[in-house]
């Protein structure tokens, strides 16, 4: 399979899209500056405890304090507090835990007021981003994740991916990740680890062992509430969990930050670094690479499938749901309907695994397939949506159909859904119902265009337009008698017309000869 991410950098964001076969599966937002991203590392001071909750409220520099339950403090969580105290205080000459004697695990069924209290200082890992009206959920169980292994301090455990079935590979692993372990840290080996050679994943640690001692000398000095340690960025994070040789292309329309990623997979793969390639193309690349179009159909609503099938999705705050509906397919005798259920049913299955990557669906997803009485039909709908979100890097547990043909899903939520209107509000009123008239477009861009070829003598100009406005000012081209023919006539020059499919039908803008847009 094919994969491909396309990349496009502004002043204040990042958007990321990553593409499968030329499908858009995976669309990722990213702010300059973003803080409270998962995997951030924070020092924290305790607000409140809940004891009914068994759980606590903790000041982060959030605008809503995070919390932090009992089972989140992570076995050992003494460990940690008694090594963000001794680096205070003076009192632990490195980062490294080789001289580090660790305290004794707490008890699962402990209560929060045995280990926290209020103004106590604590270091937390954001594990869920803010969602509504909730503030960040916490753990004091804090991990590095590396391309091959993912590193915890004050931990003996080696662990290895229950996704790598070979028992040999299994062992073989095991006992390098054992010979390569620092004192005092535990390691989980990933599943991309599968054949790797010790010195990939000896390499690793120490990346991640470097991150720890960065972490070190900034709890040293810091003051909650504090960031201690960023995750790295989400372009990364997404190259770091899917990097592969089926991963062929890596396109930017940034310099800077086709730099950095070509930085980053120098350092996780040498051999893969020519993927990245800079985008210089005069049209947005979103609208290049046809991820525009894209996502206009595929975030509203209502989305349309092949045949005439389409899914109806609504968000509420306690869960998604999904309608399944076969739309305009042909329907006849009874086993016609069985099988046309069917097929629509497994063509679902596939566009609903696609849909919940995309647009980040967490919590709880509800999905009401077409019924179908085949006991071996329903059973086959099962199988193909579990091996379709095989493909999904969140955890999730899909059950089987019930007997009212509802398949329920709980998907892992660590960030807001990505909601994307597509409904287009007319420019013009604001959605008032009433506009300048549209045939007087054309004399707006007349009129723009006399004033930069007359007044500014601007040459090489390029228009862009939605594309139904582009056809109109392209008919009768071949018989030279298109707005762009009667333009070159008017004022002596070629004006090039580019349709903008992201455009409202009364947007345009020109373009110099150098690409840059002309303010008018």
């Amino acid at each position: 399979m094919n994969s491909e991410l396309i990349i496009d950098s502004s002043a204040n964001e990042v958007h990321i899209a990553l593409v499968e076969e030329k499908r858009l599966v995976e669309l990722n937002t990213e702010k300059k500056e973003n803080n409270f991203s998962v995997g951030d590392i924070y020092l924290g001071r305790v607000k409140k405890l809940m004891p009914s909750l068994n759980a606590a409220f903790v000041d982060i520099g959030y605008e809503k304090d995070a919390f932090l339950h009992y089972l989140d403090l992570g076995a050992q969580v003494q460990s940690m507090i008694k090594f963000m105290k001794n680096t205070q205080g003076g009192r632990q000459p490195e980062a490294l835990l080789n001289n580090f004697e660790l305290e004794a695990d707490i008890h699962k069924a402990g209560k929060i007021g045995q280990v926290l209290a209020p103004n106590m200082n604590i270091m937390v890992q954001i594990a869920k981003e803010p969602i509504s009206s909730k503030g960040p959920r916490i753990t004091s169980e804090i991990s590095f994740a590396g391309r091959y292994v993912v590193l915890v301090p004050f931990s003996d455990i080696v662990s290895v991916s229950q996704k790598i079935k070979s028992s040999a590979e299994r062992l073989r692993l095991k006992r390098l990740a054992t010979s390569i372990k620092p004192r005092n840290f535990g390691i989980i080996v990933r599943t991309v680890a599968e054949g790797k050679k010790v010195a990939d994943l000896d390499r690793d640690v120490q990346d991640l062992a470097a991150k720890w001692n960065t972490l070190y000398e900034q709890l040293k000095s810091s003051q909650p509430p504090a960031k201690l340690l960023g995750e790295i960025d989400r372009t990364s994070t997404i190259l770091r969990d899917l990097l592969s040789p089926d991963f062929n292309a890596v396109h930017v329309n940034d310099v800077r930050v086709a730099e950095e990623i070509k930085s980053y997979i120098r350092g996780i793969a040498p051999d893969q670094v020519d993927i990245v390639k800079m985008y210089k193309g005069k049209m947005p690349i979103f609208e290049h690479f046809a991820i525009d179009k894209q996502i206009k159909s595929l975030f509203g609503k209502t989305v349309n499938m092949a045949g005439g099938s389409y899914l109806i999705i609504e968000h509420t705050e306690a869960m998604h749901v999904i309608d399944v509906n076969s739309g305009g397919r042909n329907k006849g005798a009874v086993d016609s309907q069985e099988s046309n259920a069917l097929q629509t049913n497994l063509m679902a299955a596939k566009e609903i695994s696609r849909q919940l990557r995309m647009r980040d669906m967490g919590g709880i997803i509800v999905i009401d397939f077409i019924d179908m009485k085949n006991t071996l039909h329903r059973k086959q709908l099962f199988d193909t949506l579990r091996d379709e979100m095989k493909q999904d890097r969140a955890r999730h547990t899909i059950l089987p159909p019930s007997k009212f043909g509802l398949v329920q899903i709980t998907r892992e939520r660590v960030r807001p859904v990505t909601d994307i209107v597509t409904a287009e509000k007319c420019p013009a009123c604001d959605g008032t119902g009433e506009i300048k008239a549209s045939m007087l477009l054309i004399d707006d861009i007349e009129n723009n265009l006399r004033y930069l070829c007359r007044e500014q003598n601007e040459k090489n100009l390029t228009l862009q337009v939605h594309p139904y406005v582009a056809a109109f000012l392209k008919i009768d081209f071949w018989k030279f008698k298109s707005f762009q023919w009667q333009w070159r006539k008017k004022f002596k020059r070629w004006i090039k017309v580019e349709p903008i499919s992201a455009y409202h039908i009364m947007e345009y803008h020109f373009l110099n000869a150098q690409g840059e847009e002309i303010k008018l």
